[in-house]
């Protein structure tokens, strides 16, 4: 048994159960749409911390990764800004390594 509980109803005039149902009913996510991220790779990351982010290591390491030269075809700097081609980057750093296969 429920009862209707009307927005200027006091809240000390509330039980605990209507209390958890209001706040059950307030705080559900909101439905998404299920879409497959890792389908689709960013194009192009930005600054360090887009390439610390592409290949998963800190911010210390993309700079050291940067000035190695080895993605350096993927790479287009204007100023401070630091645009990446991450496929590139990617593949890239994978011939100079030995490890990353684009197939995977």
């Amino acid at each position: 048994m429920t009862r209707e509980i009307d927005k200027n109803t006091p809240v000390y005039q509330l039980s605990v159960g209507d209390l958890l149902q209001i706040m059950e009913e307030h705080t559900k996510p909101a439905p998404t749409t299920l879409v497959n991220t890792a389908a689709q790779p960013e194009k192009y990351v930005y600054r360090l911390s887009g390439i610390a982010r592409l290949f998963g290591c800190s911010k210390t390491t993309a700079n050291r990764i940067k000035q190695s030269g080895k993605i350096n075809k993927a790479i287009t700097q204007l100023g401070n800004l630091i645009i990446v081609d991450a496929e590139k980057a990617l593949e890239l750093a994978g011939k100079a390594n030995g490890k990353y296969n684009k197939n995977n």
